[in-house]
Parts: structure tokens; sequence; C-alpha cells
């Protein structure tokens, strides 16, 4: 198949004098986000010739841990999903969501509604 259409994704990283990020920026015309800004970034590629991740993890200075906290907790159920999506695995996705319920716990995280709910079960 040939390319028929290129897609672009713009990430602006704006530094202080000891190259720590202070501002995020992030545009992807084709999904309507134009210069929105973000307070925190994981990206991964993967190298097909070295069989390895390559990573850009970022956040700003400014970001509040409690933020943090639960980005991680929603990077890492959305990676259970996409585990599943990409590769079939309904068991290793189910196995992944208890961690990440576990995970949830041990970081204190609140969570609401039906998310809180998954919890209640692991008691």
């Amino acid at each position: 198949m040939a390319i028929t259409k290129k897609s672009e994704i713009k990430i602006e990283v704006g530094l202080d004098e000891n190259q720590i990020p202070e501002k995020l920026h992030w545009t992807a015309p084709d999904g309507g986000v134009n210069n929105a800004e973000a307070k925190a970034m994981l990206l991964s590629v993967w190298d097909h010739k070295a069989k390895e991740a390559l990573r850009i993890d970022l956040w700003t200075k400014d970001m509040p841990l409690d933020d943090m906290k639960m980005f991680f907790y929603q990077t890492l159920s959305a990676m259970s999903e996409t585990l599943e999506r990409a590769t079939g695995e309904e068991k290793m996705k189910a196995t992944m969501q208890d961690f990440c319920a576990y995970f949830a716990e041990k970081m204190e995280i609140e969570l609401p509604g039906e998310e809180y709910d998954f919890l209640a079960g692991l008691e």
C-alpha cells in the first residue's frame, strides 16, 4: 500500500535556564488540537531494528503531585486497553486492570464514580 496522506503531531517544550520544562504545548491538526497546553507527557516509540522502546518523559515543574499520580493511573489503565486491542490478550488486560486498582489504592488516588466501585472488590 502506498502512503496517501501524512499527519503531523507537534510538541513544543519551553525550558527554563536549567533546561527544566516550564511549558508543554502540542498540536495535532487532524485531531482538532491546536497549541493545547499540557503539564506532562509520556511518549514511547518502538525501534524495530534494535527491538527496544525509546521514551521521552516530560513534565513541567509546576505539575501537581496528585495530578501526576492520576496521570500515571490513567496511562496504565489506557495501556491495558491498548494491549487488548493490539494483541487480543483479554486475561492480561484484566490482570493489568487489577494492578491499576492496586496502584490507585497504594497511591491513595481518589477515583470518581464507577472506577471507585472497581476498587471495592479488592478489599
